[in-house]
């Protein structure tokens, strides 16, 4: 049986009056004076007249300062103007991810100083993302790939000229030491363990429309018996052991270590799994209090908690190959690179 610990973080957000008073002067009878009553008309005449002026002029300043803003449109939105409008805030994710850190750099490199950064989570990006996009709204997010808001929205990475965010990302498999010795069979199944971003990208999807993560993964492994026993190929049964996993509750990762835990649990493993920050994570693994992840970003975004807690633990290599981060916008926002932040 499969238990997993959630975790979560809740967050929360003059009536004006307006007083109009109005009234009207009352003067002497007029109203048998011809003197007065050609005056009266003389008036409405000439006002007449002024509004059909006005009226003329204004609608040519109108049509003037609406070809302006065509033209400021079709110039695109300055980095500038959407700075003001999302005051120049990116919307990022936890604080302990490499990503964070590498846009703290971006902002750096880039001059990018009046911008800033704010720390949530992978689920509250994505939902200041889906807001943003449904009412047509500039945003700036850091983002990777494979994540479902790719193929449910019509994003792009920001260029990076300079490679604050480098070419291109893996994603490791890493174990205690001493896995290997005191848990063969699981061992081997985590080695072997290798897919694409296509395969992870079905989970994902799956979960987005609603389908239980546990479910979602199991409908997979289900489907590709022919993929999932290559990881499992000579590997013997074992009986009802204990495996813990431990992975950063990001789309992706909630989707490997589902899968990789129904794989676990088809040869006999009893697994637990726990969503934990990337630092702790990684504290877990190296010391032993957790047995495996499927979930180390490298060689940039986890890179300082290799450094920190590597030699304590067993790098098994890649499970996905040709993973991306970086700055994303939606399609519709009229900027293509980081410099355009400027």
């Amino acid at each position: 049986m499969k238990r997993k610990h959630t975790f979560g973080l809740a967050a929360g957000l003059s009536l004006g009056l307006l007083v109009t008073a109005c009234g009207a002067d009352e003067g002497n009878n007029t109203e048998n004076d011809p003197a007065a009553n050609n005056t009266e008309n003389t008036e409405e005449n000439n006002t007449e007249a002024d509004t059909e002026e006005n009226t003329g002029n204004n609608t040519a300043e109108e049509n003037n300062a609406a070809e302006e803003n065509t033209e400021d449109d079709a110039g695109g939105e300055a980095g500038g103007n959407i700075g003001e409008e999302i005051e120049y805030t990116i919307t990022g994710i936890d604080a302990g991810a490499g990503i964070m850190s590498a846009s703290d750099e971006a902002l750096e490199v880039y001059g990018l100083d009046d911008w800033s950064i704010t720390a949530s989570s992978d689920s509250a990006m994505t939902q200041e993302l889906a807001t943003a996009i449904e009412n047509e709204e500039p945003i700036v997010v850091t983002g990777w790939t494979p994540h479902w808001k790719f193929s449910e929205y019509d994003l792009k990475f920001l260029d990076d000229p300079e490679t604050v965010y480098g070419e291109a990302e893996d994603i490791h498999t890493f174990v205690r030491d001493g896995l290997s010795d005191e848990m063969p069979e699981a061992y081997e199944v985590l080695d072997n363990f290798e897919w694409s971003e296509e395969d992870m990208g079905e989970i994902m999807s799956s979960i987005q429309e609603g389908t239980d993560e546990s479910e979602a993964a199991r409908t997979w492994v289900d489907e590709n018996e022919d993929l999932v026993s290559e990881w499992t190929d000579g590997v013997e049964e074992v009986d009802g052991e204990e495996i813990s996993l431990v992975f950063v509750a990001w789309d992706s990762e909630i989707a490997s270590t589902n899968m990789i835990a129904h794989v676990l649990e088809d040869i006999g493993y009893e697994v637990t799994m726990d969503p934990l920050e990337a630092n702790f994570m990684f504290q877990a693994v190296a010391t032993g209090e957790a047995d495996a992840m499927v979930a180390a970003w490298l060689p940039l975004t986890h890179e300082h908690l290799v450094e920190d807690y590597g030699d304590d633990m067993e790098d098994l290599g890649a499970n996905l190959e040709g993973a991306r981060t970086g700055l994303v916008v939606p399609e519709y926002v009229d900027i293509d690179s980081i410099e355009d932040l400027q």
